[in-house]
């Protein structure tokens, strides 16, 4: 299946003019419009819990996406363009991901600032399979970027947008996000940065319990299939073999061919993969076809990964923190293995 135009954006903006228009024109980045609360707008799941986490009550939080739904083709609605309209900030996955967004920028005429939460990771470019381990201790860096005002085109072709896989990268992107929101709401800054702080910890303390529950395993025995190429980040961390995805492709869109089914039932015998991983906002039919005609097991429904979205409240993705304990603990479990024991802190 193509991938939607982001032209399918414009036809919206009739819908929203008058939505748009009562709201009245755009406020000014920095808090101070209204009653003083500071607006900010995110994308995907994934950057709502992380801005919901680092300000708590103390802003208004918008989500442009709601769980199960897919950042490569969303279609704004009247109520997004004008969440943007009223916006002090703006939060995004950036890498590529959300190729609607120029777009829907133009049409609700956001001027504020735009945090691109991607700006301090280092991206992997085009399909990564096939990883080495790494060590954990390692840092890795992008060239000097900082979070910018700037309306920018944000489609870099063919890097792999699934940052949120790796802990270590969220780590990232919290800071950046934090410090964003700091200087945007500089009389709430001293709490923003100690949230972004204590958040931070978390998300060292998960990264932590991955790295130590997959280690467990032998490198060789580290085989995963998925749905689509969503977990090249963690791959990378933490020494696992991207064996294949039923999509191979970076957008959950795509359709693979017949050609393709049978080359990753090949791959699946040949290598000793034991399962194949479908995805929460994905349909599983294909997943389970293939894990049928390889013999192995399915992991869907309650088991599937949560990859692209968050999954609603109340289920155990519904949080950053709890999507990647579910998928960690179910990923370990398929190689025989019992995961450690979930620090308290992050219970």
């Amino acid at each position: 299946m193509p991938r939607r135009s982001s032209r399918l954006v414009l036809p919206v903006v009739a819908l929203a003019a008058s939505a748009v228009a009562l709201a009245g024109c755009s406020t000014s980045a920095g808090a101070g419009a209204g009653d003083g609360t500071l607006r900010v707008v995110a994308t995907t799941t994934q950057m709502g819990d992380v801005v919901r986490e680092i300000v708590g009550d103390d802003a208004q939080v918008t989500q442009l996406l709601q769980p199960g739904q897919s950042a490569h083709s969303y279609d704004p609605t009247p109520e997004a363009l004008t969440a943007l309209a009223n916006a002090d900030v703006l939060v995004i996955n950036g890498a590529g991901l959300e190729e609607w967004l120029d777009d829907t920028i133009e049409a609700s005429g956001f001027d504020g600032e735009l945090v691109d939460a991607s700006a301090d990771v280092h991206l992997h470019e085009g399909e990564a399979h096939d990883h080495g381990d790494d060590e954990h201790a390692e840092e890795e860096h992008a060239d000097e970027a900082t979070a910018s005002d700037g309306h920018d085109d944000h489609d870099h072709g063919g890097t792999d947008p699934h940052v949120w896989s790796d802990p270590h990268q969220v780590v990232h992107m919290a800071e950046t996000i934090g410090a964003a929101l700091a200087a945007a709401d500089p009389a709430d800054a001293a709490a923003i940065e100690a949230s972004t702080a204590d958040y931070v910890a978390q998300l060292e303390a998960l990264d932590e319990w991955v790295h130590a529950s997959i280690e467990q395993v032998p490198a060789e025995q580290r085989l995963l299939v998925t749905n689509h190429d969503t977990f090249s980040y963690l791959a990378e961390a933490t020494g696992i073999t991207i064996v294949g995805s039923v999509m191979p492709s970076f957008d959950d869109n795509a359709e693979p061919s017949a050609a393709d089914i049978d080359a990753l039932v090949a791959a699946i015998r040949d290598s000793g993969v034991r399962a194949v991983f479908s995805e929460t906002s994905i349909d599983p039919q294909i997943a389970q076809t293939i894990a049928s005609e390889a013999d192995v097991e399915v992991y869907s429904g309650e088991d599937a990964l949560y990859a692209d979205s968050l999954g609603a409240e109340g289920t155990p993705g519904a949080t950053y923190v709890g999507s990647v304990i579910h998928n960690v603990t179910l990923i370990v479990e398929s190689w025989g293995v019992e995961p450690l024991p979930v620090p308290d802190s992050l219970a």
